[in-house]
């Protein structure tokens, strides 16, 4: 239901763009966002931004990573700049069901999940 694109390969320093596209049932006046997984490390919510456009990011890529989202499209992107290797992860686009204060989080709606591969 959410499908995701964008992820490859690419040396530290360059830059990606993934898009995840979706329903209008399930992305309309919805926080939408992306995490990311490592095998072995717990998933980090990289960004969320929400149906009126307000964003929030992880520190770790603040000033790095841009959110954004085309309503009319009910399409997300994350555009990533300056990457570095560990931002290697899969990325997955997300439905945000809740988040707490401490950076837990839940979806109710999730991307199957894209590669993204930073080498040095």
């Amino acid at each position: 239901q959410l499908v995701e694109s964008g992820g490859g390969l690419v040396q530290a320093g360059g830059s990606l763009r993934l898009s995840c596209t979706t329903s209008r049932d399930i992305f309309s006046l919805k926080t939408m966002g992306w995490y990311r997984q490592v095998p072995g490390k717990q998933r980090e919510l990289v960004a969320r931004i929400s149906s009126s456009g307000i964003t929030n990011y992880a520190d770790s890529v603040k000033d790095r990573f841009t959110i954004s989202r085309e309503n009319a499209e009910n399409t997300v992107y994350l555009q990533m700049n300056s990457l570095k290797p560990e931002d290697t992860a899969v990325y997955f686009c997300f439905r945000l069901r809740w988040v707490s204060a401490l950076g837990t989080f839940d979806y109710d709606y999730r991307g199957q999940g894209t590669q993204v591969t930073v080498s040095s």
